[in-house]
């Protein structure tokens, strides 16, 4: 007796499986690309705090293991990925416009 060769199954639980991680491999990839974006945004920023170089540079590399820590914290609090990438992109925008502002 010939059965029929049912392939759709197969696919359907791998799809199935790859959209069961999805959310979780975007989470990890805001944590450590987002949280590293974020870090050094807030380093370069601090450069326009008013003290002196030497200072702002340090304060800016002590800061971003902070904000490299909340990122990743947030991240991962959030009740969807769509939300961690929509909240990393909300901060992201005003640092960055700021370090661009102190970038020689």
């Amino acid at each position: 007796m010939n059965r029929p060769l049912t392939v759709a199954p197969v696919f359907g639980a791998a799809c199935a499986k790859l959209f069961g991680i999805a959310p979780l491999v975007s989470r990890i990839v805001a944590a450590v690309l987002g949280g590293y974006t974020l870090a050094a945004l807030s380093s370069m920023a601090a450069l326009a705090l008013p003290m002196a170089v030497p200072q702002a540079v340090l304060t800016g590399m002590l800061a971003s293991f902070a904000v490299y820590a909340g990122a990743v914290i947030w991240v991962f609090a959030t009740r969807s990925a769509t939300r961690a990438w929509a909240g990393l992109i909300v901060v992201a925008v005003p640092l960055g416009l700021v370090a661009w502002g102190v970038a020689p």
